[in-house]
């Protein structure tokens, strides 16, 4: 991050579903509920088959520092406890639940007593809480700041640029006061000096609807380009305060704690009712799928039932992503069950999904003039085909953030995000 801006890519927005207001999906039959939804350490299911259990009833214990519990989403009936392949080829626990349609609330779903800094961070780590952008990195430790490290700055992340996703825009048209709530809480408990709401320009209404509310609040609002990758973390930092996270340290480091708007809006409402993470705001779209839509989903239930609540999957589907297409992941089985950081699923079809041909490198050098963080995703390509371990280090490989760019703009349709994921995976294994 050398120069005075940022570069990225310019994309289509497809915002088809932002004029859309969330509705609510109906509790499934049966959720699926996994034991890893964040990065770190699966939880140990605590649960067995027969059991009764009810909404917000913790099923799923801590194993190791970085992780945050799962709670079941349903009353209901354990069936069985099985071993589910995740997508990223790791296994783990999975809790099948059959729900009896009460939804009966658990009496450990109260709202938390909070008075200190202390208290607030065991309030945030016992809703389960992980980064709802996307990363699933558990908040609670985001929040847990030593006592030598000063917030200047809150970042809420509301930039929302990946294509078709509007669930970040429908959470501030919909769920204001509690976003409201949750700042004021972070800023209170955690001692960060000021808050600062950062969202694309393509959301006038959001924006001019927090500008308001900030006339009358304690935070401010900060407009960004609408820019691809605008919402990634190194990047929405950058752009709001003018600071940059250096290779291999963390946001805290240079004073700030960024945290996704929705997960604010969700402590906003956890202080206030008690209730963990157990249902998710998605958005719906693709050309794959009858009716777009954002929707209400309770944790654990199947992809396929979220289509037939949208209209059906078409027989055009070829192609299923949790997320965005730039950093979304394929979904292999379409009975995959929704997680805490899924805030979207596409049904892409032919035109969308297909694979365009790679082609030999024509060094023409668009791949680095696209990368946000300066890197050369070409020279690194060459690298990693040599197995070169010190010249991926000295390319700064690991300051990747995989957002696709160079990928997106090179016309040779290399794989340059996926080898850049492999080079780095090669340095760990170093």
């Amino acid at each position: 991050m050398r120069a005075k801006t940022l570069k990225g890519i310019r994309i289509a927005h497809h915002k088809n579903t932002e004029d859309m207001e969330t509705v609510t999906m109906p509790v499934p039959g049966k959720v699926y509920i996994p034991m890893s939804q964040h990065l770190g350490a699966p939880c140990k299911c605590v649960v067995k088959p027969g059991e009764q259990v009810l909404v917000g009833q913790v099923i799923g214990e801590s194993q190791g520092f970085l992780s945050a519990p799962i709670h079941s989403s349903v009353s209901g009936t354990v069936k069985s406890i099985e071993t589910m392949t995740m997508m990223s080829g790791e296994s783990c626990e999975m809790a099948v639940i059959e729900t009896d349609g009460a939804q009966s609330v658990s009496p450990q779903v109260v709202p938390p007593v909070v008075t200190s800094k202390e208290s607030f961070i065991e309030a945030v780590k016992a809703s389960g809480l992980v980064g709802l952008g996307g990363a699933g990195f558990p908040t609670w430790i985001k929040l847990n700041i030593k006592p030598e490290q000063k917030a200047d700055y809150l970042i809420i992340n509301a930039a929302e640029c990946e294509p078709y996703i509007t669930s970040d825009y429908r959470e501030m048209l919909e769920n204001a006061d509690d976003i409201i709530a949750g700042m004021k809480a972070v800023k209170e408990y955690i001692g960060v000096g000021k808050v600062i709401l950062s969202v694309e320009n393509n959301k006038p209404k959001a924006i001019e609807m927090y500008r308001e509310l900030a006339a009358k609040g304690d935070f401010e609002v900060h407009v960004l380009q609408s820019k691809y990758p605008k919402g990634a973390e190194k990047v929405i930092i950058y752009d709001t305060v003018g600071r940059v996270v250096p290779e291999g340290k963390l946001p805290i480091d240079v004073g700030v704690i960024v945290m996704n708007v929705a997960s604010v809006g969700f402590v906003g409402g956890y202080l206030r009712t008690g209730m963990p993470l157990v249902s998710k705001r998605l958005t719906v779209d693709g050309a794959g799928i009858n009716e777009k839509k954002n929707v209400f989903v309770t944790l654990g239930t199947p992809i396929s039932e979220v289509a037939q609540f949208c209209g059906g999957m078409k027989d055009t589907v070829r192609k299923v992503l949790m997320g965005g297409p730039m950093m979304g992941v394929s979904v292999f089985d379409v009975d995959t069950p929704v997680v805490k950081n899924n805030n979207a699923i596409l049904f892409f079809d032919e035109k969308q999904a297909k694979q365009q041909k790679t082609t030999a490198c024509i060094r023409c050098g668009k791949c680095g003039a696209a990368c946000p963080v300066h890197l050369m995703p070409a020279a690194i390509e060459k690298a990693y085909d040599a197995k070169n371990k010190t010249r991926l280090t000295e390319l700064k490989v690991n300051l990747c953030m995989e957002c696709g760019c160079c990928s997106y703009a090179c016309p040779a349709h290399r794989k340059l995000v996926q080898v850049n994921r492999m080079a780095k995976k090669l340095l760990r294994e170093k």
